[in-house]
């Protein structure tokens, strides 16, 4: 059985998706922001016939996002989708959305799969001088845009500035001749994840361990405060850095844009 989620299901429905903290990540932030009731935002749950919750599916605007652990109503989350005139975007793990993406009638526009690593202890740090990481403040804001500029990502100085602000994003970076010129941050932070997210160095500065020792101090101290890490990257290369310090594939990441 299928129904609507409302705040009498929060905790029975954390305990699901905190199985696999990381992988939820955006599920577990948008929750903890807006709760059940929002307009913009609503979510369903999967009921096997003893009451057990077993799948969770979420609707932040026009996209939706469905996890399970095992088998589930696919077509069940499909209809639910297809009549929302607004939705236009699904993305999630593989494992999961490819189940769907048979029911939906929607016209596919677009499909696009990215690696999905996660984190939960670091490995090969020893010996790295992180002495010279500092942590940013929103003062910081003006910089780390102009360092990410060559990032693909979309961001400015207010969005920054208002993520280093409220707790949903914290960055580590190194300052050399004056200027910024490495840096790790994260994004979409919750009570028990955290995305990392623009990890980059200035040409000028690169092949110098810099990014390392951003992520190593950034990693460590979310790691200490329990949090799993997770990540996108696009090709085997660009993942190189990160599974050096202990990050691990764990599937990849589909998002799908309809017509």
């Amino acid at each position: 059985m299928i129904r609507r989620l409302t705040a009498q299901d929060h905790d029975v429905c954390f305990e699901l998706l905190k199985t696999k903290s990381a992988e939820n990540l955006f599920i577990i932030g948008d929750i903890e922001a807006y709760g059940y009731e929002q307009d913009f935002q609503k979510l369903w749950g999967e009921f096997d016939e003893h009451g057990e919750l077993i799948a969770v599916l979420l609707k932040y605007e026009q996209n939706y996002i469905p996890f399970a652990l095992g088998a589930f109503d696919a077509e069940g989350f499909a209809n639910i989708m297809c009549d929302d005139p607004n939705f236009n975007m699904m993305s999630g793990l593989q494992e999961i959305t490819g189940k769907i993406e048979p029911y939906v009638t929607k016209q596919l526009k677009r499909k696009r799969p990215t690696y999905y690593a996660k984190c939960t202890k670091l490995q090969g740090g020893q010996g790295v001088d992180l002495s010279h990481v500092q942590q940013a403040t929103p003062d910081d804001a003006e910089q780390l845009v102009e360092l990410l500029k060559a990032v693909p990502d979309i961001i400015t100085v207010e969005r920054k500035r208002r993520g280093l602000a409220d707790g949903t994003s914290r960055t580590f970076f190194i300052r050399e001749d004056g200027k910024m010129v490495s840096s790790a941050s994260t994004a979409a932070e919750n009570s028990v994840s955290a995305m990392i997210v623009g990890v980059a160095t200035h040409e000028n500065y690169k092949k110098k361990g810099y990014a390392t020792a951003c992520m190593l101090k950034l990693c460590g101290q979310l790691l200490e405060e329990g949090k799993e890490l997770c990540l996108f990257y696009d090709n085997p290369a660009a993942g190189a850095i990160y599974k050096r310090i202990g990050f691990e594939d764990i599937g990849i990441w589909m998002m799908y844009t309809y017509e």
